[in-house]
């Protein structure tokens, strides 16, 4: 027992046993321990928390110990799995527990908490997108009994028991009642009307308390809704049950946490653009803050809850259509100024400007978004309008309100603007003085009494508009019922205010990307710098929650782009140009002792590039003369090596350029490129840089001549190792990588949060998504189970988005256009016919893959409005490969795909709008409620649920039991 001194006062207070029980499987090796906020559970300490001791009842194992706690004690506390030596392995998501003793339990009474174990969905339901938008009510809870109180009183008698039913129910309709229902006749003997009514204690949590004889239990029972109406629900899954143990020192009460109401899962539907792409009536070339408003009326009309985007931050660091790529963030915290409407800066715009915007949205309103145009206009204008009326904003009590919120960003982010027109150029490297950070040198450029202070105010000017602007579309899409789902970068530029402000967070000599997959069978350079993490972790990541923080401020829900990236980056040396030879960062690397041991000995063979006078034969043919004189030298005889002067990507690059503008090069420089690449990166190991008797097997080394031209013994060895360094060594590595920084971001804000989960996924990766609470995505045509070309979304599990396609891949009507065999591959197998599928990507084809989506357990089916508009023929006469948004395989692709239809045309069209929102309520999803519309209530959205049917032979929905034991299926969101 816990010695009772740790507690202040008299040493003869009363106390009361406070027993802790939790269900739980664990490891061998692993125990349960319970940690708090109060000394006596160890301060937030785990080191000095509670450790639990296990004993099997029936086919559970139950982990109880007790404490003992003065009266009237109260804490927060949470559960955690540890190792011998109390490291902790797991910890629970969500919110921490609360223990408040009632004031009528007497001195030396056992008081048992009957708990479950909280995983990452069971917090889901208090994220923002649900509490603040889907389940926000017009009507207000009143808390009816606090927790903690007991409105009953124990009898006298020894052999009673005091029982406290506790459920979370947060998707309650008004005038409806919680009841406990059960075997014993103080719980109605199962009859609704004669159980338990439960009482609003706040929080989303309902309870009630009943007094049973120890005799009556073991009972069964289970929770239910009931409404005024006469309609009710029951939970789902099988009846719960209390039992207590068979320990001399019995409980006199029972405190039950029944973790959450189960019900058939919440599911929902939402529509994804970017944002440069949509089109209005009010636009100046691009899509703008103001015009979600008009998405969102749009996605009501259409059953959606949802609109996703894609990065709006700030890129501006080249000053030209380079810039159109939205995941190359000059700021993490500023908003693009491509997306304000100069219209709405002021109420008091002169005629000749209005003249102007009228022109430039003539002018601007082209198939595709001209980047350059666009910007250089609405800069233009907004400077205009800024000389007009800057005194009476700069000075008004809104924009110094939002000045002194974000200056420890904005300040920053105005004079990096300043200095990148003044220098031109956003390499801070070549600023001279002003490379290096410092807050006097920000203070002196940002001065009231400087001669740039107007324009670092127009900066801040431009950025406070952005701001209301965005915030007037995300009001109005909360109170719509409408999530408004943000991307989150995996990266920023290398030339950005963040890693000039704070160089020590990001590793600047080297580059992040993607090895070969789905996309690009040579991996992909995204060119941004790798995270310093072990610098982040100093300040506990307070970059990272700055910038959810600010997020936050916009957006309920948020995707987070390469989750991957949390686990592991692929890191590539900074003067590489493709993605093809990199390595794992984290990662345990093959050490040369290791190698050593294998027989492998010659390092500088496989780790320098293997050109042979034959390889140049074969691949340049009669060119080879000129390619071995101008970029290799002949080290031994037929052996040839890159010059210094062109022995990295990025210098090949150069020469060939320097050559081609000479007019030496007899083949294209592109082909003659790819050739050269493909030379330097014929090796078999990676060198580590930072210390050279390490070394990474590089991906895909059996396609290299320098792999197969090794001895048997050697290429056995090697093919090993790459299996075990890219399968296997690294597992828990990464998993212990993402359980430290993972939930620092999801515990910055309260953004539902889902992960881009799609290329190489390490086994890893999907029990620690499962485990925090993270959505995965699904994409049909890249499933993510081997052996499958094509995914099946009535098998997707709950925690999902599926969607068909996404940004990063041809549209619905493209890829079904693009391959004939694939095309009736996927007739045969998915729609299950033999006959010759149409050509065309029809309005009939969409319809039946937009309904397979729908259908699927996810918990959202996110569609691209392309797809959406794949639904009407009307809508079809682009050419399909002209609507994809982006194309991996190209680093230099330009972003500027626009909607062919406005907005305001999609909001009359109430054809389309009905084809989908009877295919949303078809499917059982839920959908907002819009004018003139009552929404069904859950005795029939239940029924149709359970009639849903997904292919005409499966249903589709997925009962899952909550039941906090992490082995089993996660539990839904209500």
């Amino acid at each position: 027992m816990v010695n009772l001194g740790l507690f202040s006062g008299s040493k003869s207070m009363k106390s009361v046993n406070v027993s802790f029980r939790l269900p739980y499987f664990t490891h061998w090796g692993q125990s349960i321990l319970v940690c708090g906020s109060e000394p006596i559970l160890g301060s937030w300490n785990v080191k000095k928390g509670l450790l639990l001791s296990p004993i099997h009842e029936g086919d559970e194992l139950i982990w109880s110990g007790s404490v003992a706690v003065p009266s009237g004690f109260g804490c927060k506390y949470s559960y955690y799995v540890v190792d011998g030596d109390k490291n902790v392995l797991r910890c629970e998501m969500g919110r921490k527990r609360k223990l408040l003793l009632a004031d009528g339990i007497q001195d030396g009474e056992v008081v048992e908490f009957h708990d479950l174990w909280q995983i990452g969905s069971d917090d889901l339901p208090f994220r923002s997108a649900f509490k603040n938008v889907i389940f926000n009510r017009s009507w207000t809870l009143n808390v009816e009994t606090p927790l903690g109180v007991i409105q009953n009183k124990l009898y006298e008698e020894a052999e009673t028991v005091l029982i406290q039913f506790r459920i979370c129910c947060p998707n309650i309709e008004e005038d409806t009642s919680v009841y406990v229902i059960g075997s014993h006749i103080n719980l109605g003997k199962w009859k609704i009307q004669d159980g338990l009514k439960l009482s609003y204690a706040g929080d989303s949590i309902w309870q009630g308390d009943c007094v049973l004889r120890k005799v009556d239990l073991p009972i069964k029972y289970n929770y239910s809704k009931y409404g005024k109406a006469g309609n009710f629900s029951l939970e789902t899954g099988p009846n719960r049950e209390l039992t207590v143990g068979s320990s001399k020192n019995q409980p006199r009460y029972i405190f039950l946490s029944d973790g959450m109401f189960r019900e058939l899962p919440w599911r929902a539907a939402g529509v994804a653009i970017p944002m440069f792409s949509v089109r209005s009536e009010s636009d100046l070339g691009v899509g703008e803050f103001l015009d979600l408003k008009l998405l969102v009326d749009w996605a009501v009309d259409s059953g959606f809850h949802l609109v996703q985007l894609l990065p709006i931050n700030d890129t501006s660091v080249h000053g030209m259509w380079w810039d159109s790529y939205p995941y190359s963030s000059l700021s993490v915290f500023a908003l693009h100024p491509l997306y304000l409407r100069v219209q709405a800066l002021s109420e008091n715009i002169p005629d000749d400007i209005k003249q102007e915007i009228l022109k430039a949205k003539q002018r601007l309103d082209g198939k595709d978004v001209d980047y350059e145009a666009t910007m250089a206009t609405k800069l233009s204008i907004a400077k205009k309008i800024f000389t007009q009326e800057k005194d009476l904003i700069l000075s008004s009590e809104s924009f110094q309100k939002f000045l002194s919120e974000n200056e420890d960003w904005l300040k920053p982010y105005a004079a990096f603007c300043f200095l990148r027109d003044f220098f031109e150029t956003s390499d801070h490297s070549e600023w001279g003085r002003f490379s290096q950070f410092s807050k006097d040198k920000l203070e002196k450029l940002v001065a009231k009494d400087s001669l740039q202070y107007d324009v670092i105010c127009f900066h801040y000017y431009i950025q406070f508009h952005l701001h209301l602007q965005l915030s007037e579309a995300a009001g109005y899409a909360r109170k719509k019922g409408v999530v408004l789902k943000g991307d989150l970068p995996i990266g920023v530029d290398r030339n950005s205010v963040d890693t000039w402000v704070y160089p020590n967070l990001f590793r600047m000599n080297t580059a992040t990307g993607a090895p070969p997959d789905y996309f690009d069978k040579n991996g992909q350079n995204w060119g941004f710098p790798t995270y310093n993490w072990e610098e982040m972790s100093k300040d506990n990541y307070a970059w990272w929650q700055a910038r959810l923080t600010q997020m936050a401020n916009y957006f309920t829900a948020y995707r987070i782009d390469h989750i991957l990236g949390f686990f592991r980056i692929w890191e590539l040396p900074e003067h590489a140009m493709t993605g093809l030879v990199g390595k794992f960062r984290p990662s345990i690397p093959l050490s040369q002792e290791e190698l050593e041991r294998e027989g492998i000995w010659d390092f500088d063979r496989l780790s320098r590039p293997y050109i042979r006078q034959e390889l140049l034969q074969d691949k340049f043919g009669s060119y080879w003369t000129f390619i071995a004189s101008t970029f290799l030298n002949e080290y031994q005889k037929q052996c040839y090596e890159f010059k210094e002067e062109c022995n990295t990507e990025k210098k090949i690059a150069a020469k060939l350029k320097a050559c081609a503008e000479r007019s030496l090069l007899l083949e294209s420089e592109n082909k003659t490129r790819r050739g050269l690449f493909d030379l330097h990166q014929n090796i078999v190991l990676i060198r580590d840089p930072e210390d050279p008797r390490k070394f990474y097997p590089r991906f895909n080394l059996e396609d290299t001549s320098s792999f197969n031209d090794l001895d048997d013994h050697s290429k056995n060895v090697l093919k090993r190792l790459y299996y075990d360094y890219y399968f296997h060594r690294q597992e828990n590595l990464w998993r212990q990588n993402a359980l430290k920084t993972l939930p620092v971001l999801l515990n910055s804000s309260d953004m539902l949060a889902c992960g881009e989960d799609l290329g190489l996924i390490p086994s890893c990766v999907h029990p620690v998504m499962q485990e925090l609470g993270l959505i995965g995505l699904r994409i049909q045509r890249m499933p993510s189970e081997p052996g499958l070309e094509f995914g099946i979304p009535s098998q997707y599990s709950y925690m999902t988005v599926c969607a068909p396609s996404c940004h990063d891949c041809s549209t619905l009507r493209a890829w079904w256009e693009e391959d004939e065999e694939r095309r009736r591959r996927f007739f045969k197998s998915v729609v299950g016919s033999d006959v010759l599928p149409p050509s065309q990507c029809v309005p009939e084809v969409a319809h039946f893959i937009i309904r397979q989506h729908v259908e699927a357990p996810s918990m959202w089916a996110i569609f691209p409005l392309q797809d959406l508009m794949a639904l009407k023929e009307e809508y079809t006469t682009r050419p399909a490969a002209e609507e994809t948004i982006n194309d991996p395989t190209n680093p230099k692709h330009y972003w500027r795909y626009r909607v062919h239809v406005t907005l305001e045309s999609l909001i009359k069209d109430s054809e389309l709008k009905s084809t989908i929102k009877d295919l949303v309520r078809g499917s059982g999803r839920s959908h907002p409620v819009g004018e003139n519309e009552v929404q069904v209530n859950e005795e029939s959205v239940a029924t149709t649920e359970k009639q849903q049917v997904a292919t005409g032979k499966e249903k589709l929905l997925v009962v899952t039991q909550l039941n906090g034991v992490p082995q089993k299926e996660v539990p839904v969101v209500r």
